[in-house]
């Protein structure tokens, strides 16, 4: 399917998989979707910009990228800032068109529903979208799509009235006349107030006019503040509602000038926030600010996972605010300029429109022409060259599926993998489709899809590589396996027994002994330092006692990782720490306990606060405190190791030293390696090379029996 994105200033228009639906969501065939003018030209501009001027506008991504060097190193975080910059980002949040397939949770849509949809990286400028249910609505009968598609802006004009809270008679001043300013406009009118419109467009103004704003005003023709001090009998206005785009904080020092004693000013748009105490303070002025479309907004258990608000406690959600907008359309209380539409192979020309100074147009649209199948294909070859299984058949080679585009996966094992002679990447799977063409296109795969049965399908592929959400792996796992293909799976392995328990059996029903591989990805026993720690103590002959600290750092409980998807820190990250237990002391474990914190305080929550303690056949025993409540001025990971008179310490991977009569240094880095090239080197190399002699890198069993431990812990803990 088509879909735009931008890159290097401009917009463009490739080719992706269809995205895939889930059971939340819907999938839509979009008629039309419309370009917002302020956040999306904001974006070209951006991209058009050298990345030291980028990072001082987007500070926020500047600390992505420093975490991710100290994370993953220098080289693996600009293959990932390159293959990101080189294939662009996905544009639009707003569109309409009708539902061709409905989530098996869904209960509100049917398939042939025209519906209104929103979102950022959601409602993309795409032939097909995936949508969240509480971010679709249903379009009334008598409203065209085209003016539909407008939802976004409609719910985000309306949740910056509904801040101000209007009554019957106020004076409201709105501050700029793009679309959000020519909807605020009609809202506050339709709630019978008098609306001074200021803008320094000339011909907005006029429109604002035509719609019934009662007086206008252009800054440029002196100080506003005193027009509409003597347009309300010098009392000031009632408020103001700022729609306008400005790097300048000169914007909200005229609109308090402007409001009377103990008015109010709502921010909607984007403008410099160098607030001067004297222009609230004096008038007791309140100063609010508007969260895009209303209650749910950013929250991922309303928007993700369909958890509504109850209505008699929040009237208006973001999805209420879009009904009602549509609603104010179908009665024809908001009018807006439909006639600036373009078919989306001339995306450019649309945004080269809104570029236009006093000539851009209000509204701009993008429209889609339906084929017969709705564009559902889930596949796009990226190769020139022949796809079929021949052409891939090469003996010793390893051909790679990956499945899911993680932050990971693409820092960490790509560039990792790329390294490594007679390895190709044949295929990336991702449920949205750019994020699939992206990597594609950054590693040369074969093909890019948003449809896992594909790589199943696929002979020539003989390795899965799964970096999927937690609650993912156990199944995707298992379909790998039953497909014949080797498996490296992200930690966790699964997150339920039953899920492990069907792993487990596949193993156990299969005769042949040509059976597929599975190894998870538990990095740590590979690392040099605890290769070299295990060398130390292999003929040890006390039992060992090792306690490990981890200093996790705190993570929000609204984080996916803390939710269902991630099964929770214990599960989806100290399993790391029990496998490295278990490559230490090499015995079977006999017993698993764990206690955590009880704080009264909800945020620091159980199962990543706790102390586990795991008891094995040789007389061995080790223990991790697992905790979010330390400080990162403290070392993340630290080891104690106890065994034959000897303490062994191992500090973040950097450090390993031994104390016996005196301190020896065993080990020393200025960097942290987890051991993360090393462990797909090793898996990669076993799969080229099997035979008698050697031993996979992790044995099933030590996989089965750290998750087993995960899960035990887990039990114990909630």
């Amino acid at each position: 399917m088509k879909q735009v994105v931008i890159k290097s200033g401009g917009a463009q228009v490739v080719e992706v998989p269809a995205p895939s639906i889930d059971k939340k969501s819907i999938l839509v065939s979009v008629d039309y979707s419309c370009i917002s003018a302020g956040t999306e030209m904001k974006s070209v501009q951006l991209s058009g910009m050298p990345l030291y001027k980028r990072a001082l506008k987007q500070p926020e991504n500047v600390k992505k990228v420093i975490q991710s060097l100290k994370d993953t190193g220098f080289q693996a975080t600009l293959s990932k800032v390159r293959g990101k910059l080189e294939f662009g980002s996905p544009s639009g949040y707003s569109a309409a068109g009708r539902v061709i397939d409905v989530g098996s949770d869904v209960q509100d849509f049917q398939i042939g529903d025209r519906v209104a949809c929103a979102g950022a990286g959601i409602a993309n400028h795409a032939e097909i979208i995936c949508v969240p249910a509480l971010l679709t609505v249903k379009i009334p009968k008598n409203l065209d799509c085209l003016r539909a598609s407008t939802v976004t802006l409609g719910a985000i004009a309306l949740q910056g009235v509904r801040r101000f809270n209007p009554t019957l008679g106020e004076t409201v001043v709105v501050l700029g006349l793009g679309i959000l300013g020519i909807l605020t406009l009609q809202l506050l009118k339709a709630n019978g107030c008098r609306v001074v419109a200021i803008d320094l467009n000339p011909k907005r103004l006029e429109m604002a006019r035509q719609l019934g704003a009662d007086l206008l005003i252009n800054p440029l023709e002196g100080d506003y503040e005193n027009k509409v001090r003597q347009f309300t009998q010098d009392q000031g206005a009632d408020g103001v509602i700022i729609t306008a785009a400005s790097t300048s904080s000169d914007l909200i020092h005229q609109s308090a000038l402007a409001t009377r004693r103990k008015g109010r000013i709502v921010l909607v748009g984007d403008v410099g926030l160098n607030l001067r105490r004297e222009d609230f303070y004096q008038k007791e002025i309140d100063f609010l600010i508007s969260c895009s479309y209303g209650p749910g907004r950013y929250d991922p258990y309303y928007e993700l996972e369909g958890q509504d608000y109850p209505f008699p406690y929040v009237r208006w959600t973001e999805n209420r605010n879009m009904q009602a907008y549509l609603q104010l359309m179908d009665q024809q209380k908001i009018q807006l300029p439909t006639d600036c539409i373009y078919e989306i192979d001339d995306i450019s020309k649309a945004y080269a429109a809104l570029n236009a100074g006093e000539d851009s147009p209000l509204s701009t649209f993008v429209s889609y022409s339906r084929s017969d199948q709705d564009r559902l294909e889930k596949v796009i070859p990226l190769r020139a060259h022949d796809l079929s299984e021949s052409a891939f058949k090469v003996s010793g080679d390893i051909q790679i599926g990956i499945v899911g585009a993680s932050s990971f996966v693409q820092s960490v094992h790509l560039p990792n993998l790329k390294q490594i002679k007679n390895c190709h990447i044949r295929a990336v799977m991702s449920r949205t489709g750019t994020a699939a063409s992206a990597l594609g296109q950054q590693y040369q795969s074969a093909y890019v899809t948003t449809d896992y049965e594909e790589l199943l399908a696929d002979d020539t592929i003989n390795l899965i590589l799964i970096s999927t959400r937690h609650n993912q792996h156990g199944n995707q796992v298992l379909r790998a396996l039953q497909a014949g293909k080797h498996v490296f799976v992200e930690k966790p392995l699964a997150v339920t027994t039953q899920e492990l328990d069907k792993i487990r059996h596949f193993y156990q029903a299969q005769k042949t002994k040509n059976l597929p591989l599975l190894m998870t990805g538990f990095n740590r026993r590979f690392s040099p330092i605890m290769t070299k720690l295990k060398k130390e103590i292999e003929k040890h002959q006390t039992p060992l006692i090792i306690n490990y600290q981890m200093n996790a750092g705190f993570i929000s409980k609204d984080h996916w990782i803390q939710g269902s998807e991630g099964a929770g820190r214990n599960i989806g990250e100290a399993c790391h720490i029990y496998d490295l237990f278990s490559f230490l002391i090499d015995s079977p474990v006999i017993s698993v306990t764990a206690k955590s914190i009880h704080p009264q305080s909800s945020q620091w929550l159980a199962n990543d606060n706790f102390v586990a303690t795991i008891q094995y056949e040789n007389g061995s025993l080790a223990t991790l405190l697992y905790t979010s409540q330390g400080s990162k001025a403290c070392s993340k990971e630290r080891l104690d190791l106890y065994v034959d008179g000897c303490v062994y310490t191992m500090d973040d991977y950097k450090t390993l030293d031994r104390y016996e009569e005196k301190k020896v240094s065993l080990f020393s880095s200025s960097s942290i390696d987890k051991g993360h090239r090393e462990e797909i080197n090793s898996f990669i190399s076993y799969l080229k090379n099997q035979d008698a002699q050697r031993k996979i890198p992790i044995s099933l069993e030590d996989q089965v029996s750290v998750t087993q431990i995960s899960l035990k812990v887990e039990e114990q803990l909630r």
